[in-house]
């Protein structure tokens, strides 16, 4: 591996040797798989004539036999969310575009598609990250049909590219193309949102002046503006491989969104077993995709969700990743972008900056990320250092990316980053293990030793806010929050308060089996604690007042207590009652039953 820095080769070769065994049973049975089919020429007649009993007589022929390739349409289409209202038109362009490049697609079946921002803080976000499960199962009955040669993924926020990638590596012998829809245009900046949503924390503000800026915030179609979780899967998208050049961050229903969704089918249909570019995604992603999704997610600053969501992700394709790998990575990988909440500019200016193919070009060149893999532009990654553009005649050309970012206070060179490691860092100690993301915390937050306050519940903590018992320094422990107590919600509305209450010069932190966000900010915050409190973990024994110490820049969090008496201290229970109906949430027991640790990605899908 002498194309990469050797610490990022020797993350590399250890994910390989410790992933042998489940990637070589992985790849033998997607090898089983793609042998076998699909051969619709061979289906019973009753089958087939199922398959296509409502298409065109024209499609109805190609589909008679094996000569013209059918792609299935995984789509994530709601008009109720920004980011995947604009997926309305895409079958369309899919169905065209198959035509006239002679083949055909087919609407295999959709997924749900869920949005946190709409849930923050309610009880519909208990079901939130268990959506990545559902979304994955759901993909998987679309596609069992075995009707297809190819299959094209329509999907952009949280959960929904995870589970769909999950999916797509279930059935990894059939190729696999990502097709994003894009952010919304500029709106309101981001800062001065923050401000609004501060103020109206503190009862400076009403209601109404909140939901004007917030609406001014999002206030198109297209996925949210800030650098979350739904703008990280799209850059992950295209670092691993599976987005065409330069996709990721063009805006919905503009010319150049609409030819790439055209190209994008194309390639599919160019990539499957009846031609001689066959490219399963069940290789495409391996384990050197997995180091360069983590490396970028280093990189740009990325969603703290994605230390669950590539773990899960990585296991579908038989790899092992581990938080060790993501720590160890981050200390390698510096900080080339500063988008929202990492800085002031939005996924539009990164774009503008040079986006996905400045990136890509500084990882690559650096050493920083593996060029040698595969990639459904049928290039290594070096290919992705380039940008698409309108030809003129309503198609794409690719031209090389400038060797010079256009704006260095949002996007820089690796000679001279923001910052020399990622800002996403693993914490250790007698409490068990977390995840802390420190790109956007000042250096001198980053270490807090101060009494605890305990919460089981987080609108208990903005009770105590707004009564005026949180004006000291102090570290919240949220617990019972994790993905077996209730679903692991993200814990986001509580940002502002911790904010204020940071802005007051007191020394404020967080401790949590929960989640923050894809938008975790400045208040340092112990995430995805590991044993959770409904399986016994220490975060259990933890009292009130007790003294704890997170110390980010050492990686540690501990509780300053004796440890015998620490380890002799009865588990505190709670009443977890009121998280088992409401929106849904009975319906998802089994989930919560079989949820897998965090640091296993808390999946349902494989058993605790």
């Amino acid at each position: 591996m002498s194309d990469v820095q050797p610490r990022i080769a020797e993350v590399t070769e250890r994910l390989i040797e410790r992933s042998k065994p489940t990637r070589s049973a992985y790849l033998a049975r997607i090898a089983a798989a793609g042998q076998a089919g699909p051969n619709r020429s061979q289906l019973a007649c009753g089958n087939l004539a199922h398959g296509f009993a409502a298409c065109s007589p024209q499609d109805k022929a190609a589909l008679s036999g094996n000569q013209l390739a059918n792609i299935g349409i995984i789509t994530s289409y709601n008009d109720m969310l920004s980011a995947h209202q604009p997926f309305e038109v895409f079958p369309a362009l899919i169905k065209q575009a198959a035509h006239d490049a002679g083949g055909v697609a087919q609407v295999a079946g959709g997924v749900p598609a869920m949005c946190d921002g709409v849930t923050q803080g309610l009880a519909g976000m208990e079901l939130s990250l268990f959506s990545r499960d559902v979304i994955a199962m759901s993909a998987a009955i679309g596609l069992s049909h075995n009707m297809f040669d190819a299959a094209v993924y329509l999907g952009v926020c949280d959960k929904i590219i995870p589970g769909l990638l999950i999916a797509a590596l279930s059935f990894g012998h059939l190729p696999a193309v990502f097709i994003p829809a894009g952010p919304m245009t500029t709106g309101m900046p981001n800062d001065e949102k923050a401000k609004i949503r501060q103020l109206f924390a503190e009862g400076k503000i009403g209601r109404e002046e909140l939901l004007e800026a917030e609406s001014k915030s999002y206030h198109g179609p297209g996925t949210c503006t800030f650098y979350g979780t739904a703008n990280s899967n799209q850059m992950l998208m295209e670092i691993m491989g599976l987005h065409l050049p330069g996709a990721s961050f063009v805006n919905p229903n503009t010319p150049l969104r609409d030819a790439l969704t055209k190209v994008a089918t194309q390639r599919a249909l160019q990539i499957t077993a009846l031609g001689d570019n066959y490219t399963p995604v069940g290789e495409v992603i391996d384990e050197k995709a997995i180091v360069n999704g983590v490396v970028g997610l280093h990189a740009t600053g990325g969603s703290t969700n994605h230390t669950l969501h590539l773990v899960a992700m990585a296991a579908a394709a038989g790899i092992k990743l581990t938080w060790d790998d993501i720590s160890d990575l981050s200390d390698a990988v510096p900080l080339l972008a500063r988008v929202y909440p990492n800085g002031l500019a939005d996924v539009n200016h990164f774009h503008a900056a040079g986006g996905m193919g400045y990136l890509i070009g500084q990882l690559v060149d650096a050493g920083l990320a593996h060029e040698d893999v595969r990639t459904v532009w049928g290039t290594g990654l070096a290919g992705y250092k380039q940008e698409p553009k309108l030809d003129g005649q309503g198609g794409v050309h690719w031209q090389p990316i400038s060797d010079k970012s256009a704006d260095e206070n949002v996007l820089r060179p690796a000679t001279n980053p923001f910052q020399d490691n990622g800002g996403l860092k693993m914490l250790t100690g007698n409490i068990g293990r977390s995840v802390i993301k420190i790109s956007a915390v000042k250096p001198k937050h980053r270490v807090v030793e101060a009494p605890a306050i305990i919460f089981h519940d987080q609108d208990d903590l903005l009770i105590a806010f707004k009564e005026g018992k949180l004006n000291r320094d102090f570290i919240a422990v949220v617990r019972f929050q994790g993905p077996s107590a209730n679903g692991m919600p993200e814990l986001h509305k509580l940002t502002p308060t911790l904010s204020i209450l940071q802005q007051r010069g007191l020394k404020v932190a967080m401790v949590t089996d929960g989640r923050m966000s894809g938008a975790s900010g400045k208040v340092p915050a112990a995430i995805h604690m590991t044993p959770e409190a409904k399986k016994g973990g220490a975060i259990a024994k933890i009292r009130e007042g007790d003294i704890i110490r997170l110390d980010a820049d050492a990686g540690t969090v501990e509780v300053l207590v004796d440890a015998a008496e620490f380890a002799a201290r009865d588990n505190v229970e709670a009443d977890l009652s009121g998280n088992d109906f409401g929106m849904g949430r009975e319906l998802f027991a089994t989930f919560r039953a079989m949820a897998d640790s965090a640091d296993n990605g808390a999946s349902s899908l494989y058993g605790a």
